[in-house]
């Protein structure tokens, strides 16, 4: 495949979902990552100097997040001076401020956690229905969306949700591979009945991603999986599909599993309309297996 022309930055490309992203993408696109490996740091606006002052770049993807749901939570009293806001809103803010001076569409990860998950199964969260974050981790993304809209920067919104691999990231497990090993080693485990999550094919995140760039779509995007669940039924499937003992999985309730941690929300089914209605498949949480097992 020849390259196109286009040239992507990812801030945060370092990590599970970013790496799979530059790996399927950079055979058509020339990607070049700025991340704290490499000494960027978007709480300093002037870490992000080589977003401002390049002329090739058209894109920037902004991966980098604090994603640590306990460790934003335990951020919360520390309010605007906590990591999860300094980098999750502020750090937002520098590299929409980034794009904005050096002319440069961003596309922002965000996540489906932006909603309180009160409305009732089987209602599917759209992208136009209002967000009600329900703890910090997800409070400081809803900020973060905020943030790029106000900005005037070009933009698109990419909400996703429980990203998970084919192949396992060797340095964070996603959700699909840490249950398969506590299931390998024979762990019993206690999966939530009382959350519906919809799980996505990271794959499938770079495709959509793709499609968002070649055809120059703006606005919020749900680029999530077609299949919601509870993890109860997601585990059991897991265990079905991998030849796992399913007695090792237990049943507990948001209340007893997070008790004295961050609120969960309740349903999380979230719809995908809008992407796949620019040629995108995003697989359900079965088919997304198939993929995890060959």
């Amino acid at each position: 495949m020849t390259k196109f022309t286009m040239k992507i930055f990812t801030v945060g490309g370092s990590g599970l979902v970013g790496t799979r992203i530059v790996e399927l993408l950079q055979d058509k696109y020339t990607i070049d990552d700025l991340s704290l490996t490499n000494g960027v740091d978007i709480t300093d606006p002037s870490s992000l100097d080589t977003i401002r002052n390049d002329k090739e770049h058209e894109i920037v993807l902004h991966i980098a997040a604090k994603a640590d749901v306990e460790g934003c939570e335990k951020d919360k009293a520390l309010g605007e001076e906590g990591a999860a806001y300094k980098i999750n809103v502020i750090g937002t803010k520098n590299v929409a401020e980034a794009c904005i001076a050096g002319n440069k569409k961003m596309l922002y990860i965000s996540t489906d956690y932006v909603f309180d998950g009160e409305k009732e199964p089987p209602y599917k969260y759209k992208e136009d229905d209002k967000p009600n974050p329900v703890n910090w981790y997800a409070m400081t993304k809803y900020k973060g969306e905020q943030v790029v809209q106000e900005s005037g920067v070009s933009y698109a919104i990419v909400r996703i949700a429980y990203p998970y691999r084919s192949n396992p990231f060797e340095l964070k497990n996603d959700f699909v591979h840490a249950i398969m090993n506590r299931l390998a080693n024979g762990q019993p485990m206690a999966a939530v009945t009382d959350h519906i999550m919809t799980p996505t094919f990271i794959d499938d995140i770079a495709f959509a991603i793709d499609a968002i760039i070649e055809k120059d779509a703006k606005g919020i995007y749900h680029v999530v999986g077609s299949q919601s669940l509870s993890p109860y039924d997601a585990f059991i499937l897991m265990a079905e599909r991998f030849g796992y003992d399913k007695n090792l999985i237990g049943k507990t309730t948001r209340e007893e599993l997070y008790k004295g941690k961050a609120p969960r929300a309740f349903n999380l089914a979230i719809n995908n309309d809008k992407i796949t209605k620019l040629g995108v498949n995003m697989r359900s949480f079965a088919d997304g297996l198939k993929e995890v097992k060959k």
